[in-house]
């Protein structure tokens, strides 16, 4: 199934482009993609009363009841419940994840980006060519060996999710907003010590991701050593959808084209293919000494090529970023770099 969070749009106005009603919270509803993604079923309105469509949160903790019910209702097509796309206006589809992880599973992307860290601190040499050779050679910019000896993450605000065709600003003093292209599993059942042929078990299913990034800013911080900061942390930016794609739906999950666009044209393109790590290795690693729970998301980590820092290249203010993974679908929003202050640097 392809199961969505969503407002509608009858029930609210006037409404903002998200959607939603100033000053007032839209009811959110939980329901499944239907006829090539054109139709949604209200799950709630197909089933009065019962508590597993009341939100994701809800059907990921019904377990695997809560899916069969739902197929069922998916078959049955009750008219009342049925809705037109167009409709109906989509919302990250698990707005409130239990936990959000980011972790390093694509280490190709990761090596790239150190690169081009070097690149750009080679700028302001007399010879930089010569800088970068002399930056690389020095080992500064090597990967470190854990992360292909282990599953590294940081923990993201599980509070800052954003969802299809919200519009995402750059925070207060970054003027380089970046996408990266990812993906992320939803986990679907609690997990201690969980071993690695029962992993996938716990998978309930998979989306886009998109982990906003500021440069400038995190480029500031990073040397403290105490992580990207605020650099990655604000309003926004997380960003997923634009459905959860429940894991029978995908049998092979490394098997997916995953594609950037900005403003229609391709800048991003990989495949999962490239996982160093899998999500079961993940599950495996973030369960040792302590449990995954249904609604935590892990990210993949961003696929080699997946951002503009790598292929150095910018966001301009309202262009419009499109992340799309073969078999979940295309996350689109629209960014905003405000222009900074005068006697700003």
């Amino acid at each position: 199934m392809r199961l969505v969070t969503f407002v509608k749009k009858n029930q609210q106005e006037p409404q903002d482009q998200q959607g939603r009603q100033p000053g007032q919270p839209a009811r959110e509803f939980v329901g499944a993609l239907l006829d090539g993604d054109t139709t949604v079923l209200d799950l709630a309105a197909a089933a009065p009363g019962e508590a597993a469509f009341g939100s994701m949160r809800a059907l990921i903790d019904a377990g695997d009841d809560g899916l069969r019910r739902a197929r069922e209702l998916c078959e049955l097509r009750s008219g009342q419940a049925l809705l037109a796309r167009d409709d109906i206006v989509l919302r990250a589809p698990l707005p409130r994840p239990a936990r959000l992880r980011d972790c390093g599973l694509f280490i190709a992307h990761l090596e790239s980006g150190l690169r081009e860290l070097a690149r750009r601190s080679s700028v302001g040499a007399e010879d930089p060519a010569a800088e970068f050779e002399r930056l690389m050679a020095s080992g500064r910019f090597d990967l470190n060996p854990l992360f292909r000896e282990r599953v590294m993450y940081y923990t993201a605000d599980h509070l800052s999710v954003s969802g299809p065709e919200d519009v995402i600003t750059a925070p207060a003093g970054a003027k380089e907003l970046d996408y990266e292209l990812e993906f992320a599993a939803v986990v679907g059942r609690t997990g201690r010590e969980v071993k690695p042929g029962a992993a996938r078990e716990h998978i309930f299913g998979y989306t886009v991701f998109n982990d906003w990034s500021a440069r400038d800013l995190q480029m500031l911080l990073m040397p403290a050593g105490v992580g990207p900061c605020e650099g990655k942390d604000f309003a926004g930016s997380n960003t997923l959808g634009p459905c959860i794609v429940t894991r029978d739906e995908l049998p092979d999950p490394y098997a997916l084209t995953m594609t950037a666009r900005v403003n229609g044209q391709e800048w991003s393109r990989g495949g999962t293919d490239g996982m160093h790590h899998s999500f079961e290795d993940a599950i495996v690693h973030l369960s040792r000494d302590r449990a995954v729970h249904p609604g935590d998301v892990i990210g993949s980590g961003t696929v080699p090529s997946g951002t503009g820092f790598d292929l150095a290249r910018s966001l301009k203010d309202g262009d419009v970023v499109e992340l799309e993974v073969e078999g979940i679908g295309v996350l689109r929003n629209t960014v905003r770099v405000p222009a900074l202050p005068s006697n700003a640097s």
